[in-house]
């Protein structure tokens, strides 16, 4: 809001609105300027209204990750958003569309907060780039001499609570970019 340049009618052209002009043709043109203006203000109040709700109830829901790190990002969809400003699912979408968000942990697009997520074994989720982050933790402490095959990944997560198959795993570590144990392997 700091940031943000106040809008207003301009003083003059308000007075000549009340002042009464006698000339219906001008009172009638600044009757239109003046309500076209008055739109225009309300309408960007109303985005910025928007914008507030939508980034304040995200922050709620993510406060975690913004506390603690990645590895506490939660899966979120537009729709639970939506339910929670209790506007439509496209209105959030376009209200994040292309906007950055700066926190203790960075700058983020909105987007980003919207990650899918899997099921775990105590009923919550977690996000997949949760997940991913865990991936590359668990790679990054593994034995250089004896990698980690994406099973094992994926055991080692699952007793962590987190049910994802081998495959996701692989996926996952193909979108990292680390290359399979085999590749990894020191001789």
């Amino acid at each position: 809001d700091s940031v943000s340049p106040r809008l207003c009618i301009n003083s003059y052209y308000r007075s000549l609105l009340m002042g009464g002009n006698k000339d219906s043709n001008i009172s009638k043109f600044l009757s239109q300027r003046f309500d076209s203006a008055m739109w225009i203000i309300k309408s960007i109040e109303q985005r910025r209204i928007t914008m507030y709700k939508v980034i304040k109830s995200i922050v709620d829901v993510q406060r975690d990750f913004l506390d603690y790190g990645l590895t506490r990002l939660k899966p979120l969809t537009l729709k639970e958003i939506a339910d929670i400003i209790e506007m439509h699912e496209s209105t959030v979408s376009r209200t994040v569309n292309g906007k950055y968000i700066q926190t203790p942990r960075g700058v983020f697009e909105l987007k980003f907060f919207f990650q899918t997520g899997l099921e775990n074994t105590n009923g919550t989720s977690t996000s997949s780039e949760s997940i991913k982050k865990m991936i590359e933790e668990i790679i990054e402490s593994e034995d250089p001499y004896n990698p980690l095959s994406d099973q094992k990944i994926s055991d080692n997560l699952k007793n962590r609570g987190i049910i994802i198959s081998r495959r996701t795993v692989a996926k996952y570590r193909d979108e990292l970019a680390i290359p399979s144990s085999t590749k990894r392997k020191r001789y």
